[in-house]
């Protein structure tokens, strides 16, 4: 990393490769934190060579992975020449469980570095990447392809990463990284491990270890993982429960509104008089998309926000143009609506959901769509009576989630994110009856800036002109 203040300015990770590298890459040429989504990037990686790789981008990164005998197995595996022929679907790729394959865990390494790699290609700006703790059997190698690339900040929400910063000291020391995993009615404990000399050997480079940022929504979490060095970040970004995405369901008994949406309370707020002392930076999320409210942040003690909405509506952000188009459209006549969804997402945390037709966000779109689970990034593993392990996901088939011991209760309502969100950039899934897997658009839910910066650039706007509106009001410090 080469510049010595952080960024006032931190792109949200947004969806699976709604953050692309493309997005990333600007928003540090900006001068500020462009960060990756880490979600399914090795889904991601096997899609887009299956693809043709347009551009030739993915095949340009994996010519500098370190190991080049894993980078020619993934391609003699996934790329395609001119892309799949019409009608084909996608070829599945391994998942990864406690003990992943060996293959599963190539492919995440090399779809985890070549989208920093790419992010970072031929400048010295700061790219992160953001990583969901709900996501445990993909932590491990996600992080090690990030670091192989350099990656400069490593991010994490959606649970308490304490075992974080001790994972990416080892891994930059060269030493075998562990991460404990939660499994359901587990009776003894599980850990996961990876040797990076098991899968790089003396292709294994020096590592530089990345500065890790713990996604909170309270000061107490925040508190709680800054009092002991081993599990302490180096900073914090604060979330409000309006941000995009996951949010931390409310404080106590979970209450629905009218609308059947999670009713916050002024217990859901940090207390940012509470930030300050803790000698870490930090940086504020959820309603903090305009100028203003930057120049707020500041003037609190933050080093500055992290901004999700305006960027998922950039020009470079994944999203398939018409995603983003329609989204524009109904900002513009005022029409547009996110809902926090309680029960859309399997991880059982609500689910910011953009009201588009077409999308699963829609009751007849639902409806259509067979429950299928064959991706498998938000399964979660779980101990039967005699100490094997199955996994399931609450928007799988029921009968195998009940089978699997799963609560009919978990069932309704529930989307398949991950089918869903690879749909969103493109990459979704064509289904044997001839309909490829439909979206369902995530943003936060506060719009004011999104609307703004939309009177000022009716045409739409660069990752670019986001950023320079945002630090209208700021005076942006220099390393």
């Amino acid at each position: 990393m080469t510049t010595t203040a952080p960024p006032v300015v931190i792109q949200g990770g947004m969806g699976i490769a709604v953050s692309s590298w493309q997005l990333a890459r600007e928003v540090a040429l900006a001068g500020q934190m462009g960060v990756l989504s880490g979600t399914a990037l090795d889904g991601v990686l096997a899609r887009v060579l299956q693809d043709g790789d347009p551009g030739g981008h993915r095949r340009r990164a994996l010519a500098a992975f370190p190991s080049q005998e894993i980078a020619q197995r993934i391609l003699d595996t996934y790329f395609i020449e001119g892309g799949r022929r019409e009608g084909q679907a996608y070829r599945p790729h391994p998942t990864l469980t406690i003990s992943p394959s060996r293959a599963a865990i190539e492919l995440s390494l090399a779809g985890n570095f070549a989208e920093v790699w790419l992010a970072k290609e031929g400048h010295k700006g700061v790219a992160g990447i953001n990583f969901l703790e709900k996501i445990q059997t993909a932590t491990l190698s996600a992080a090690l392809g990030a670091m192989l690339a350099d990656v400069d900040y490593v991010i994490m929400g959606a649970g308490v990463p304490r075992e974080i910063p001790r994972m990416l000291t080892e891994f930059a020391a060269g030493r075998t990284g562990h991460l404990s995993i939660d499994v359901i009615g587990a009776t003894s404990e599980h850990r996961a491990s990876l040797d990076p000399h098991t899968y790089l050997g003396a292709d294994l480079p020096e590592l530089r270890r990345p500065q890790f940022l713990a996604v909170v929504s309270a000061h107490i979490l925040a508190a709680y993982l800054n009092k002991d060095p081993e599990i302490r970040p180096d900073g914090f970004i604060v979330e409000g429960p309006t941000a995009g995405g996951h949010s931390a369901p409310p404080r106590g008994r979970m209450v629905l509104d009218d609308a059947g949406e999670p009713i916050y309370g002024p217990k859901d707020d940090a207390d940012l008089a509470k930030m300050v002392p803790l000698g870490v930076p930090f940086w504020l999320a959820g309603a903090y998309g305009t100028p203003e409210r930057v120049a707020e942040a500041t003037a609190a003690g933050a080093a500055g926000v992290q901004v999700g909405t305006l960027f998922a509506l950039a020009t470079e952000s994944g999203l398939v143009p018409e995603l983003r188009d329609q989204l524009r459209s109904q900002l513009a006549e005022g029409t547009l609506v996110v809902r926090n969804d309680p029960r859309a997402s399997p991880t059982g945390f609500p689910f910011k959901v953009a009201e588009l037709p077409g999308t699963l966000a829609k009751a007849e779109v639902y409806a259509a769509r067979e429950r299928i689970c064959d991706l498998g990034y938000l399964r979660v593993p779980a101990e039967r009576p005699d100490g094997s392990l199955v996994y399931r996901c609450a928007s799988e088939p029921a009968h195998m989630y009940l089978k699997k011991g799963g609560a009919e209760e978990d069932i309704a309502g529930r989307v398949c994110l991950c089918n869903c969100l690879m749909a969103n950039v493109g990459l979704g899934q064509l289904r044997a009856s001839g309909r490829t897997e439909d979206p369902a658009v995530t943003l936060g839910q506060d719009l004011d800036g999104a609307r703004r910066l939309m009177s000022e650039l009716p045409e739409g706007w660069t990752a670019r002109e986001a950023v320079d509106w945002l630090l209208g009001s700021v005076t942006v410090p220099r390393g």
